[in-house]
């Protein structure tokens, strides 16, 4: 595949402006195929079966998607407008439980249609997708300034390890996570990444790596297993994660194998920073015992990368998509407005007052 990753944009329009178009992350390293959709089943069938995936881009996904819905809606009554974008939103909302910027985005695009000057059916149609647009470059400059708070904490030579991906393919651009390794390339800054394959999805196989190396960043792929390994050789200086929900005592919640990252980081010395856009952030949920971990499909385990199966037939599998870090595991956590420090519920809670106060 001769294409540079740096050349597409995760999450956006069609070039008319009547569908969704995403990279299906369900076919690289080996292909590299933009989809658009314009139904609802299209749309949930992409976030659900993680066509498009990673927290900030399901939740702009979501957002031009039921923006595209609704520019297509026959309805001539604002009721009937409305009652048909609800309908598409409870719907929406069920295609992944655990990815709170879902939900975020999705009510973002509901205070739309509370707006009092919106008198009419094509004045709401223009609204809403006008708004969708603005999360998706929110969400540009939102991880740019990740970016650049975890630029902040790198210098020459560092040793970097990541995991999951939460780089460009996870969001619109630049990535979480990612973000700072791509701004300290563009700084020509030697820095070395190490990504962990993440089981059983591979995405840091088939995604990490991928856009890394794509892009030029000296990476090396590594089994999950094998972090605590190069921590101990001391070849990691840092750890940047990204996050699907942050808890208001600090708890984070991510993709399967991040809480033994943490662990490892802990025992070997290694600072552990979760990066985190403020949507992000469930300032409702008081601990991370309270999310809802999304359990997926056996296969997943069994036989999803291999020709034959490579478990017993009728063998019970335990399939968690994510876990939770607890709070003490974490160094610091990178949000557009800076780096949080312990004790993290105070500090959260400033952060939920600064937003409220720019409302």
């Amino acid at each position: 595949m001769n294409e540079t990753i740096k050349h597409y944009d995760t999450v956006d329009f069609s070039g008319d402006g009547n569908a969704l178009a995403i990279i299906d992350q369900t076919k690289l390293p080996g292909e590299l195929i933009i989809l658009e959709l314009d139904t609802a089943e299209s749309i949930w069938e992409a976030i659900h079966n993680l066509r498009v995936r990673g927290a900030p881009a399901i939740g702009v996904a979501a957002a031009i998607g039921i923006a595209v819905l609704m520019k297509k809606s026959e309805a001539k009554e604002v009721s009937e407008f409305d009652r048909e974008f609800n309908e598409y939103k409870d719907y929406l909302e069920t295609s992944r439980p655990t990815a709170v910027n879902l939900f975020w985005a999705l009510e973002e695009m509901k205070k739309v249609l509370d707006r009092q000057d919106l008198a009419g059916v094509p004045e709401r149609k223009t609204a809403l997708i006008r708004r969708a647009k603005e999360l998706r470059e929110e969400d540009i400059d939102v991880c740019k300034r990740i970016g650049e708070y975890g630029l902040t904490l790198l210098k020459e030579g560092d040793g970097i390890l990541t995991h999951c991906n939460a780089g460009s393919l996870a969001t619109v651009k630049y990535g979480t996570a990612t973000s700072p390794m791509y701004l300290a390339h563009e700084k020509g800054m030697k820095i070395h990444v190490f990504a962990d394959e993440t089981r059983p999805l591979l995405q840091g196989a088939r995604l990490t790596a991928f856009e890394l190396h794509n892009a030029g960043i000296d990476t090396t792929l590594i089994c999950d297993n094998m972090s605590q390994t190069v921590m101990r050789n001391g070849w990691v200086n840092i750890v940047f994660v990204g996050c699907d929900r942050v808890a208001l005592n600090g708890d984070a919640c991510n993709k399967i194998g991040t809480s033994m990252v943490a662990l490892a980081a802990k025992r070997n010395g290694v600072p552990f920073y979760v990066c985190a856009p403020t949507s992000t952030i469930d300032f409702e949920t008081k601990t991370g015992e309270e999310i809802e971990i999304e359990e997926r499909k056996p296969e997943e385990v069994t036989e999803m990368w291999y020709r034959e199966p490579m478990a017993p037939n009728g063998v019970k599998v335990y399939n968690p998509a994510f876990d939770v870090t607890d709070h003490d595991l974490i160094t610091g956590i990178i949000t557009e407005y800076g780096i949080l420090r312990p004790p993290y519920q105070e500090a959260l809670e400033k952060l939920r007052d600064q937003i409220r106060s720019r409302e």
